[in-house]
């Protein structure tokens, strides 16, 4: 029996090399004539490298992960003898693990003279480095006798795309997720898809589009090819639900985000898919009581009083007793009663207050001054810099 093995790979365009000259040089018009009366080259456009024709693969080529991984397995009967109980097994080798590609595990009852048993593998590579090929053959002669035979292929997968990620995380416990995807092939890519699949704790806004009167366009244009070595960036918006928002819990240590699914096609329509491992980011911490504001201007007038919204937010695991003291800066007045009693708070429960300001200073004033003082402890929160606010002069009415 004789043993083939054959990768199934696409075709690629034919590639020429132009050879050209001016019309004043020896040759004349004679290269421009043949580049004309070449079947390879596009007419009208001899002079581009790239050609009309297709080229069947010349070698084994790269495999990059999440790419399919195609094989064509042939044995053929090169004797004058019938062969019996032909198996054909086809496993792949990996660093972690070993599969079993074979389209049938049912042996072949006979092989006559100058016939074959095919079989085509597909496989999505899931791991880089060296994988390995092993295709094993086992038969019984005319004679009984059992044989059997195996041969090795080695191949490697290479990293088409490398994939770093950013977290920014809002006040208002938003997470910006910026990912830069870049393509480190030898080829161009088209981006067929980028998106992220969030935790079950967070709603997800894509921000790489703009929305226009008649539909929305992608930020990168209508042609999202990803050229070799170029980066792309992809800006997502996670926001929690509802229902975990009002717990305290979640804003606490490491949460899970989700994971990114990209989608991208090669050369002739090669699809490739990569989906990374959940992503997580560290929560900022905020101590037993937070403080968030939920309302605020964005610019105000002179000595004039304005509203803001705080939101108060019991992130310790006992019950708190507050009070709350409003302590005036250089520029900013608390309008009210300070040392007034909040009540008691309860374990991831919040409670919103409103509360009364003004400026005595134009420009951009930074919000301070607010204290928290837990009376079952004795322990005092101070909070500074919670916002900023632009204060501008009222206008003059003029008699």
């Amino acid at each position: 029996l004789i043993f083939a093995v054959m990768r199934l790979t696409k075709p690629t365009l034919f590639t020429n090399i132009p050879v050209t000259c001016e019309e004043r040089d020896l040759p004349g018009n004679l290269f421009n004539q043949l580049m004309k009366d070449d079947p390879s080259t596009v007419k009208g456009a001899e002079t581009l490298m790239l050609g009309e024709m297709l080229t069947l693969p010349q070698n084994f080529g790269n495999i990059f992960l999440g790419e399919t991984f195609s094989s064509y397995i042939s044995v053929h009967n090169d004797s004058n003898q019938v062969v019996k109980d032909i198996l054909v097994k086809a496993d792949l080798q990996t660093s972690s693990q070993r599969l079993n590609l074979s389209a049938s595990s049912a042996a072949v009852a006979e092989l006559k003279p100058d016939c074959c048993i095919d079989d085509v593998i597909h496989h999505e590579v899931k791991e880089i480095g060296t994988h390995i090929l092993v295709c094993a053959v086992s038969y019984t002669t005319q004679t009984g006798e059992k044989m059997y035979f195996r041969k090795f292929f080695k191949f490697q997968v290479l990293k088409p795309l490398d994939v770093k990620t950013k977290f920014y995380n809002a006040e208002t416990d938003e997470v910006f997720l910026e990912a830069q995807i870049q393509n480190i092939t030898t080829s161009p890519m088209f981006m067929e898809k980028v998106s992220l699949e969030p935790s079950m704790m967070y709603n997800v806004t894509e921000l790489n589009t703009v929305d226009t009167a008649e539909e929305s366009e992608s930020t990168f244009g209508s042609r999202t090819y990803l050229q070799p070595m170029d980066t792309r960036q992809y800006l997502y918006c996670l926001k929690p639900k509802q229902e975990f928002a009002e717990k305290a819990g979640v804003i606490k240590g490491v949460t899970v985000i989700g994971k990114l699914d990209i989608v991208w096609k090669t050369n002739l329509g090669e699809r490739g898919r990569l989906q990374t491992s959940q992503l997580q980011r560290m929560a900022p911490g905020y101590g037993d009581v937070r403080l968030s504001l939920e309302t605020i201007p964005d610019t105000v007038n002179l000595e004039e009083p304005f509203d803001i919204t705080c939101k108060i937010t019991n992130c310790s695991e006992r019950t708190m007793d507050l009070v709350l003291e409003m302590c005036n800066t250089n520029s900013i007045h608390w309008c009210g009663v300070s040392g007034r009693q909040l009540g008691k708070l309860h374990p991831s429960s919040s409670l919103h207050l409103a509360l009364t300001l003004l400026s005595s200073v134009q420009g951009l004033q930074s919000v301070s001054g607010l204290r928290l003082t837990d009376t079952f402890l004795k322990r005092t929160y101070e909070y500074d810099d919670i916002a900023q606010v632009c204060v501008v002069s009222s206008e003059v009415k003029q008699s």
